[in-house]
C-alpha cells in the first residue's frame, strides 16, 4: 500500500506543478510578492487607459489573487490584464465624474472588452453597484 500511496502523491504533486507553471507565466506574476506585490516592473506615471470597467467580489472574497495576495472585496484594489502588480490607478467614471484610487493585485477582467475589474468597495465608490459596469478613464499615478 505504501508504494501505491507514494505514486498517487507523486502524480498529484506533478499536476499541481503544471498548474503553478501556468499561473507563474502570467506577466507581472511573482510567487512570493513581497511588500508591494509587484514584480519590479513599473508602469509609466500618467499612462491613461479608457474603456468599460466592472466590479467583482463576493465569490472571490478570501481567495488568492494572481499576485498571491488574499482578495478582500472591501479593499480598493483591481484586476488588470497586464499592468504590473502594485500599480496605483486613479479611476474616473466618465458619466458621473466619481473617482477612486485602486491598486492592481489581480489579473482580468475576462469578460468582453472590459479593461478593469474593481473590488466591490471600489466599484461602490464610483456607483458601479447600481449599473454593473461603466466607461472609465484610468490613469497610472504610482
Amino acid at each position: 500500500m505504501t508504494v501505491v500511496a507514494a505514486v498517487l502523491v507523486a502524480l498529484l504533486l506533478d499536476g499541481c506543478a503544471a498548474g503553478n507553471a501556468k499561473i507563474a507565466s502570467r506577466k507581472g506574476y511573482v510567487r512570493f510578492p513581497g511588500k508591494h506585490y509587484a514584480s519590479g516592473e513599473k508602469a509609466e506615471i500618467g499612462t491613461k487607459i479608457e474603456g468599460e470597467a466592472s466590479y467583482y467580489g463576493p465569490g472571490f472574497h478570501g481567495k488568492l489573487t494572481a499576485s498571491g495576495e488574499t482578495f478582500n472585496q472591501n479593499d480598493y484594489t483591481c484586476a488588470h490584464k497586464t499592468l504590473p502588480f502594485g500599480t496605483v490607478l486613479k479611476v474616473v467614471r466618465r458619466d458621473n465624474g466619481e473617482s477612486v484610487e485602486v491598486r492592481v493585485n489581480d489579473r482580468g477582467p475576462y469578460v468582453g472588452d472590459r479593461i478593469l475589474d474593481l473590488s466591490v468597495a471600489a466599484g461602490k465608490k464610483i456607483g458601479l453597484d447600481k449599473v454593473g459596469h461603466a466607461y472609465v478613464t484610468a490613469t497610472v499615478i504610482e
